[in-house]
């Protein structure tokens, strides 16, 4: 067991302990803009379906059932522009979250393979690449990456931390250069329906691919957009050829997601409105963080889309986290996104409406 240990780092949230109990530790309480976890109620309609399919007493399928296969294909369309999608183009998966930790190992890669990610990215690609004994190399722009034992091209648009949106254009000229050097583009989607001063772009958009899904497969969640990150809903969508190995390895380790949960993302994936109103709350709750930060000397970079304000004043990342916590708001440091995020804060508005009118207060009177 210790040998898969030792390849990972430390848990970066356990880092921030102390200065959650710092911030835990105001009279009026703790906001805690760190995690960025939703907080809103899960919408009526999808508890319904959750609750209607509680009655499941066999195994589900990890391809899931075909009402769920009919609803991913047809969101993917609708939503994302993809055209010509069939069952085959798409996968269920158990939160996204798993699948980034465990892809480079469920694709075979090792040592002597290289997986990349974006300079400041979400920690769980480097993980992926640990625990599969793999190497991995961070990126400002893919292709002048080397492309010789790459395996592994991680796109993250909108990103995390940042918030910064790949546009079109570029995305059709990382996915030609991926083609051209035979590496496989795996394109991490989950805050697409979040663009605030951007219209994201899926890489399954045919403007994008060329009409064509060979070597890229696109991954989104239910977390964020119908507050589902307590069922664990997300899926793959792309190149048959990528998912229909990872379906049979899938299937062998019994990967598999709940049949409640696959009837409540069949709801989900069916209604819009849901999202629009939930769009509306985080619009609202970003303009008023953003406003409170701005006034507070704080400088904001990109942001344009996700659900986090990328923020600096310019100190260490801790510094910045020690001086929330005193006025009892927690945020995220940088530097658990890369070394070159050692002078941001990743500052989320998934709070309720309430702690964001508390944060925004304490800022003021600051």
């Amino acid at each position: 067991m210790s040998a898969v240990t030792d390849r990972l780092p430390t848990f970066p949230w356990d880092k921030l302990a102390p200065y959650k109990a710092t911030a835990a530790a105001h009279p009026d309480g703790i906001v805690d803009l760190s995690v960025g976890t939703p907080v809103d109620p899960v919408p009526e309609l999808i508890q319904k379906a959750l609750v209607a399919a509680a009655d499941s007493p066999g195994y589900p399928t990890v391809w899931g059932t075909p009402a769920l296969r009919d609803a991913i294909t047809g969101w993917v369309e609708r939503r994302l522009g993809a055209r010509g999608v069939t069952h085959h183009h798409v996968l269920p998966i158990v939160g996204s979250k798993e699948l980034v930790a465990w892809l480079p190992t469920q694709l075979g890669l090792g040592p002597g393979d290289t997986v990349a990610f974006p300079r400041l990215a979400y920690p769980t690609y480097e993980v992926g690449a640990r625990l599969a004994r793999a190497a991995y190399e961070v990126y400002d722009d893919p292709t002048e990456l080397d492309p010789a034992h790459l395996k592994l091209l991680w796109l993250n648009s909108p990103s995390n931390p940042t918030g910064r949106v790949l546009s079109q254009r570029e995305l059709t000229r990382i996915v030609a250069w991926a083609r051209e050097h035979g590496v496989l583009v795996f394109s991490d989607e989950c805050y697409l329906e979040l663009g605030w001063e951007a219209d994201p772009v899926s890489v399954l958009h045919p403007d994008v691919n060329g009409g064509s899904y060979e070597g890229i497969v696109a991954v989104h969640s239910l977390s964020k957009r119908s507050n589902l990150a307590g069922y664990r809903a997300a899926f793959l969508a792309g190149d048959p050829a990528v998912l229909g190995p990872l379906l049979e390895i899938r299937k062998h380790g019994g990967m598999m997601t709940s049949a409640p949960t696959q009837a409540a993302v069949v709801a989900a994936l069916g209604d819009d409105e849901h999202v629009r109103v939930q769009r509306e709350r985080y619009a609202a709750r970003r303009t008023a963080l953003r406003e409170a930060l701005l006034a507070h000397g704080f400088r904001i970079e990109h942001s344009e889309a996700s659900l986090y304000l990328w923020a600096t004043r310019g100190e260490s990342c801790w510094d910045t986290v020690a001086h929330l916590a005193e006025h009892g708001i927690l945020v995220a440091p940088g530097d658990f996104y890369g070394p070159a995020g050692e002078r941001f804060v990743r500052v989320a508005f998934t709070a309720t409406d309430e702690r964001v009118r508390a944060a925004v207060e304490r800022l003021a009177r600051a």
